[in-house]
């Protein structure tokens, strides 16, 4: 069994870090993976086929990005958040890798790397794993309570459009001629396959769940007071911790975690953040605090997890929650909102709390709850067993070994898997 991911994006984080993941999980299970991506971090791995080899793939690549925003600046008014066209991309059919595979398996496809057109002329099987809402709209990558994708989309919120052939009808209509009937479409959650199923384009498509997938050997507990010391944590507080890569990005819901700080005492807890953050607002809350920047390696944020008695997720809208489940691996119980793709991960006062949507009262008696309860160390010891035994790589590989499998075998095609 030979399967081409197709995965845009740094491989090293965001959504390409689970996709890669898989490949290595299903490697270590015998199956020929391979990714062709637009990562200039390939880890040294042979079977990663990058297209930024030199300086000019590297311009290329940046300009196919800007290509297929283009038609934004004609939404002067949009909001600033992530929309893509999938007008423009590298034609990845034309590769050896692509003539050798049996299946083709998309992930986050954004960014220039794919034109939704090249779809079209596959002649092989497709998976698509659902790495946040794009597949099923019109272009935006999270909904945020807009139903118009499960219409036809027109007359974008997010663009400001007051059109109803707009971009969002117009990309979506090209989903629409372009994308194959016979895809197996795979939602990261429960809730982001339910909404695939509702909305217009994916409705009579066959969609399923796998989660997403984390790789535990990297993400492991580390003693809290050598992560402390290493990190440079000198504090006997509650020590909170919240991350993102861009934590201001619309649906995470900071926003909410800095109101439910105004429920806690600024004398009881030490917060603790990476990723893109505003230092003024977080000065301004009156708490002792640390910011860790981009933590771009997983040693750091094996670190930062376990140094923490409490991760906070406070997102509005989540495909999944890998931060969570990197959390939870390490040993840190996790707070969240109990909805969309988060919901899925915690489960309530077992290895975390789930806090009422979107109640900051709530999430601040969370921290407070997890931070305190009596069987802390058991809530510990069940975020990890329950990473380990429900999204761990080789867990979530054998799940799409199973789904290969049975695409090949209705295609009559199936080729034998070793170590399965």
């Amino acid at each position: 069994m030979k399967v081409l991911h197709i995965v845009a994006g740094e491989l090293s984080g965001g959504a390409a870090r689970g996709a890669y993941w898989l490949h290595c999980g299903l490697r270590e299970l015998g199956v020929e993976s391979k990714v062709f991506t637009n990562s200039k971090i390939t880890y040294d791995d042979d079977n990663v086929i990058t297209t930024v080899k030199s300086k000019k793939d590297k311009v290329l690549n940046i300009i196919r990005g800007h290509l297929d925003n283009v038609f934004l600046f004609f939404y002067p008014k949009r909001k600033r958040t992530a929309f893509s066209t999938g007008m423009f991309g590298v034609n990845f059919t034309k590769v050896k890798e692509y003539k050798e595979a049996d299946i083709i398996h998309l992930h986050w496809i954004n960014g220039g790397f794919v034109n939704i057109k090249h779809l079209g002329k596959v002649d092989k099987p497709i998976v698509w794993t659902m790495r946040d809402m794009w597949p099923m709209t019109g272009g935006c990558h999270y909904s945020m309570g807009c139903k118009k994708y499960k219409t036809g989309c027109g007359n974008c919120e997010q663009l400001k459009s007051t059109r109803s052939y707009d971009l969002s009808k117009l990309v979506l209509n090209r989903k629409k001629k372009y994308l194959p009937k016979s895809i197996k479409l795979v939602g990261i959650s429960q809730w982001l396959s339910d909404e695939a199923k509702e909305s217009e384009l994916f409705r009579k498509f066959d969609v399923r769940t796998i989660s997403n997938n984390i790789d535990t050997n990297e993400f492991f507990p580390v003693n809290k007071n050598v992560a402390r010391a290493i990190l440079g944590i000198n504090t006997d507080k509650k020590v909170v911790l919240c991350g993102a890569i861009n934590l201001h990005d619309f649906y995470k819901g900071f926003s909410k975690y800095i109101e439910s700080l105004n429920y806690l005492d600024k004398e009881s807890y030490f917060l603790c953040f990476f990723g893109n953050v505003d230092k003024s607002v977080v000065e301004d809350l009156g708490f002792e605090y640390k910011s860790f920047g981009y933590l771009h390696d997983n040693i750091s944020l094996r670190l930062a997890y376990s140094s923490a008695d409490v991760f906070i997720a406070p997102s509005l809208m989540d495909a999944f929650g890998k931060t969570l489940a990197e959390s939870m691996a390490c040993g840190t119980p996790v707070v969240c909102f109990d909805a969309t793709g988060p919901k899925d991960i915690v489960t309530h006062k077992v290895d975390g709390y789930k806090a009422k949507p979107y109640e900051s009262k709530d999430l601040a008696y969370g921290i407070e709850w997890v931070s305190h309860t009596e069987n802390y160390d058991e809530l510990c010891k069940n975020a990890r067993e329950k990473v380990v035994r429900e999204f761990d790589s080789k867990i979530v590989a054998k799940k799409y070994i199973d789904l290969y499998q049975e695409i090949l075998t209705s295609n009559g095609s199936l080729t034998k898997t070793s170590g399965n």
